[in-house]
């Protein structure tokens, strides 16, 4: 059984329009430059990074770090006060919150080298505060500018005030996943 010569014709038709289409770029055209906005900027080059301040909050899934743009860097103690006022509109926006009661209005840090000491303002056994809000102090402590050079996570954060008897003061690390971890 051969093809009739008209069924041939159509057949080398359709072939010879897939290959032009094919050929064709499936319907891109070439264009020159097209103006679009600002070249992209998610990550900044380097050497042209300013500073910043990550502070820690919660959501439904855990403690979250935020980054804020900052003039300078800065140590514990104005991270810590950054983190006291909350969020911003636009990280309430994002499902971000605090766990810090509204007891702790105020932490005082002090800081030697590789070391943070932040009294907390109220007398409470460590069951009486969240475990987030002390991932939220440690870790926002840890990650400021801390005398040392050391990475965050193997900074010392010594918390006082909190009713533990003789092991005072308490000492954490920004851990894993953004939580407080015990220095034995």
């Amino acid at each position: 059984m051969t093809p009739r010569p008209g069924r041939r014709r159509a057949l080398r038709t359709c072939v010879a329009a897939l290959i032009i289409a094919a050929a064709a770029g499936c319907g891109i055209s070439t264009t020159g430059p097209v103006r679009a906005g600002a070249p992209a900027s998610g990550i900044p080059q380097p050497g042209t990074e300013g500073d910043s301040v990550r502070l820690y909050f919660t959501d439904p899934y855990g403690v979250r770090a935020v980054t804020r743009p900052t003039d300078r860097p800065l140590d514990p103690q104005q991270a810590l006060d950054l983190l006291l006022k909350g969020p911003t509109p636009t990280e309430l926006e994002r499902g971000l919150t605090t766990q810090v009661p509204p007891a702790i209005n105020r932490l005082t840090a002090t800081t030697t080298t590789g070391t943070v000491d932040i009294s907390i303002p109220l007398q409470a056994a460590p069951g009486d505060i969240e475990f987030a809000t002390v991932s939220q102090i440690v870790c926002t402590a840890a990650h400021a500018q801390v005398p040392g050079g050391r990475p965050a996570t193997q900074i010392h954060i010594r918390m006082h005030g909190i009713n533990l008897g003789p092991e005072e003061p308490w000492t954490l690390r920004c851990g894993p996943n953004n939580t407080a971890t015990s220095v034995t």
